[in-house]
C-alpha cells in the first residue's frame, strides 16, 4: 500500500515504524529536514521536505498514486486543508486527520465529504482519555480494550501469589467459575510469551491477558488477583486537553482533584469543570501532595506533557502512599525503563493512538486494531466474509485453521452474541473473530486468513 505521513512527529514517527516494516510504500512530509533524515536513516521510506497542506509539495510526495495519507501534522488546519487538497485534485482513496480541538470536533458535520472530505478522524487526545477510564474502572488491570463496541473486552493483569487461578493449569478455569466464559489469549513471564495451552501453569507475577464478555471481566480478575478497593478518589497531575477531558469525564462518579501549575490554566479549569478541586502548584511538591491527603488517593495520573515531571510526580505519589499510578509517557526508553515497577502503568499516547491507524492499513476486513507490549504484540478483530469454498476461516472449526505461531483465536461475536472460543468452535459468514499475535510479524499471515479468494478451494 502506497502512504503518504504528514508530519514527522511523535504520532508521524510513530506511524512510519510501525507501517514500513510491513512491505508498505510510505513517504513522510516534514518542513523540518533534520526530522526527516534521522526517520530515512533509521527506516526503509522516502522523505520530502515542504508543506504538508501544499498541493506541489502532495504531487512530490506522491499523492496522484496514494492509496491513504495520514495527516497528523501539530496543525489541525494544516491537517484539513490536506486532506482537501488531496480529495479535489488528486482523489486519494482514504484520508485520515489528526484534529485536537473540541471546537472542530464538536461539529461532525464540517467533516462530511461534501465539506472537509476526512474518511478518518483522529482525536489522540480523547483516544488517550477513553485509555485512562478504563483502567480507572477496573482498578488492578493493566490494559484494558474494547472489542466489538465494548461488547467484549481484553484485559491484562499481573498474577499474584494465592490468587485462586495461580498454580493451576488453565484448563481448570471453566470449573472454578462455572457460568463464567472467558478466555486466556497470551501469558508473558519475565518479559517473553509463552505458549497458553489447557495444560499451561499459571505462575505469581505472570502478566496474563485475557478475553471475556464485559460483564465477566471482573469475575475473571478476582481469579486472578486481589480485587483493589473500588476508586473514589483521583488525583490529575496536569490540567492540559487530556486532563480536563478526563476531569470532566470522571467529576460525576469520582471524587477528583486536578493539579496544574500554570495560574491561567488554573482559571480556566475553575470555569470549565463543576465538581473537580483544581489546585495551583506543583504535582512534584512533596508538602502539597501532603496537605492533599495523597495517601488516601486510589489513584494517581501524571498526565502533563513532559515526561521527566510526570515520572517525577508519580514515583512521589507511590512512595507517599497512593494507591494506584499512572504516568503519560512519550519516550518509548522510558515506558520500559519506568514499567519494571515504579510506576504501575506507563501510558504511551503513540501505543494508544496507532491502533486506530492500523485498522484502516490492515488487509482484510480489519475493523479494530491494538498494539500491544510496545508494539511488538497486536490484538485484532477481523471479520469472516465468504463461504467454506471462498474462506480459510468460514465453515471451519478453530482446530482446523492454521494459524500462525503464537496466534490466539479468543472470542467471536455473532450479532448480539458473544462466543468464548475453544477447539471445536466453528466460525460462521460475518462473525467479528477477536485475535491475539504474540509476535506482529505474522500479521500478513493472519490477514491472508480473512480475504476472501474467488477461487479458493
Amino acid at each position: 500500500m502506497k502512504i503518504i505521513i504528514l508530519g514527522a512527529g511523535q504520532v508521524g514517527t510513530s506511524v512510519a515504524q510501525n507501517l514500513a516494516g510491513e512491505a508498505n510504500d510510505i513517504t513522510v512530509v516534514d518542513t523540518q529536514s533534520r526530522l526527516l533524515a534521522d526517520l530515512q536513516g533509521r527506516l526503509d521510506l522516502r522523505t520530502v521536505t515542504g508543506h504538508a497542506s501544499h498541493p506541489d509539495v502532495l504531487k512530490r510526495a506522491g499523492a496522484e498514486e496514494a492509496d491513504m495519507i495520514i495527516a497528523v501534522t501539530n496543525s489541525d488546519e494544516t491537517n484539513m486543508v490536506a486532506c482537501q487538497i488531496a480529495y479535489t485534485l488528486f482523489h486519494t482513496p482514504t484520508k485520515i486527520a489528526r484534529v485536537r480541538s473540541g471546537g472542530y470536533l464538536a461539529y461532525p458535520q464540517i467533516f462530511a465529504q461534501e465539506a472537509l472530505p476526512i474518511d478518518v478522524l483522529i482525536s489522540p487526545e480523547q483516544i488517550v482519555t477513553d485509555y485512562i477510564l478504563r483502567l480507572i474502572e477496573h482498578p488492578g488491570a493493566l490494559q484494558v480494550l474494547d472489542f466489538a463496541g465494548g461488547k467484549v473486552q481484553l484485559v491484562a493483569v499481573r498474577a499474584y501469589y494465592g490468587g485462586p487461578l495461580v498454580g493451576r493449569e488453565l484448563r481448570t478455569l471453566g470449573r472454578h467459575m462455572p457460568g463464567i466464559d472467558a478466555r486466556v489469549a497470551a501469558i508473558y513471564r519475565h518479559g517473553t510469551a509463552i505458549a497458553s495451552e489447557g495444560d499451561t501453569v499459571i505462575e505469581a507475577d505472570d502478566e496474563v491477558f485475557f478475553i471475556a464478555p464485559r460483564k465477566n471481566i471482573r469475575a475473571v480478575m478476582s481469579e486472578l488477583r486481589r480485587m483493589d478497593k473500588p476508586t473514589k478518589r483521583v488525583m490529575l497531575a496536569g490540567g492540559g486537553n487530556i486532563g480536563l477531558r478526563l476531569a470532566k469525564a470522571l467529576e460525576s462518579r469520582y471524587q477528583v482533584k486536578i493539579i496544574e501549575h500554570d495560574v491561567e490554566r488554573t482559571r480556566l479549569l475553575c470555569e470549565e469543570l463543576n465538581r473537580t478541586i483544581v489546585l495551583s502548584g506543583d504535582a512534584a511538591d512533596e508538602e502539597l501532595m501532603a496537605e492533599e491527603n495523597i495517601e488516601n488517593t486510589d489513584v494517581f495520573c501524571a498526565l502533563t506533557n513532559d515526561d521527566e515531571a510526570n515520572i517525577l510526580s508519580a514515583m512521589l505519589a507511590r512512595r507517599l502512599g497512593a494507591g494506584k499510578v499512572m504516568s503519560l509517557i512519550n519516550r518509548p526508553a522510558y515506558v520500559d525503563l519506568v514499567q519494571d515497577g515504579l510506576i504501575d502503568v506507563a501510558i504511551s499516547p503513540q501505543q494508544v493512538t496507532i491502533g486506530i491507524l492500523l485498522a484502516h492499513v490492515r488487509r482484510g476486513d480489519v475493523v479494530v486494531v491494538h498494539s500491544l507490549r510496545r508494539g511488538a504484540a497486536e490484538a485484532i478483530e477481523a471479520v469472516a466474509h465468504g463461504d467454506d469454498r471462498t474462506s480459510k476461516v468460514v465453515g471451519r472449526a478453530i482446530e482446523e485453521i492454521k494459524l500462525p505461531p503464537g496466534t490466539t483465536i479468543g472470542g467471536i461475536v455473532r450479532g448480539e452474541e458473544v462466543i468464548m472460543c475453544h477447539h471445536d468452535t466453528v466460525i460462521e459468514p460475518e462473525d467479528h473473530v477477536i485475535l491475539f499475535l504474540a509476535d506482529k510479524k505474522h500479521i500478513p499471515d493472519v490477514e491472508r486468513l480473512f480475504q476472501v479468494g474467488v477461487t479458493f478451494l
